[in-house]
């Protein structure tokens, strides 16, 4: 899988941690260096790991998988990326509050984001790609969107209204789109 096909499906991925970000960085009175970093490094880091995990577990049965392994990549991500688009549209976009600066939200927060990056791990041991390459551009992707976002927030406020879930969904769809179409092609 070549860097820009990486690079999107990071971008995917760090749309729910971007969205978690957004949320932080409005509850923050103000921008603050120290919870900004710890934000997007708990963001960054379990978006980056999980894939890890994924690629663990697919290879694991890589052998009884090859032969539709194509078919699963793109369920996977059509799966996810519709999972995204539809949260983005029924949510009502209300921020619940919550301590964005404890440990404990962030643990829970940045687990519960990255369970998409799990299932794209089984995924890139499907379509043989690089482990380590793809968990870190996957990783330094979220840190620095999480980051960004949640900078923008604590500066901006409300005055962000953008649907990251959907932008995600959709580059979801279409990476696996991208795979289905490249192995039915061959």
């Amino acid at each position: 899988m070549n860097f820009l096909s990486l690079l999107l499906i990071a971008i995917g991925l760090a749309m729910d941690s971007v969205t978690v970000s957004i949320s932080c960085g409005l509850i923050l009175n103000k921008f603050n260096i120290k919870n900004t970093l710890r934000i997007a490094l708990f963001m960054g880091f379990f978006q980056g790991i999980m894939p890890v995990i994924g690629w663990l577990l697919g290879s694991t049965f890589k052998g009884y998988i090859e032969a539709i392994d194509h078919w699963i990549a793109f369920f996977i991500l059509l799966f996810l990326g519709t999972r995204m688009i539809y949260q983005q549209l029924t949510s009502n976009n209300e921020y619940k509050c919550f301590d964005p600066t404890s440990n404990k939200v962030l643990l829970g927060l940045a687990l519960a984001t990255s369970i998409d990056a799990l299932a794209v791990g089984v995924t890139f041991s499907i379509v043989h790609t690089s482990l380590l390459y793809a968990a870190s551009i996957i990783a330094s992707t979220s840190f620095v969107l999480s980051f960004m976002a949640v900078y923008l927030a604590s500066i901006f406020k409300n005055k962000l209204k953008f649907p990251f879930e959907l932008v995600g969904g959709i580059i979801l769809i279409s990476i696996g789109l991208k795979i289905l179409i490249e192995h039915l092609s061959q």
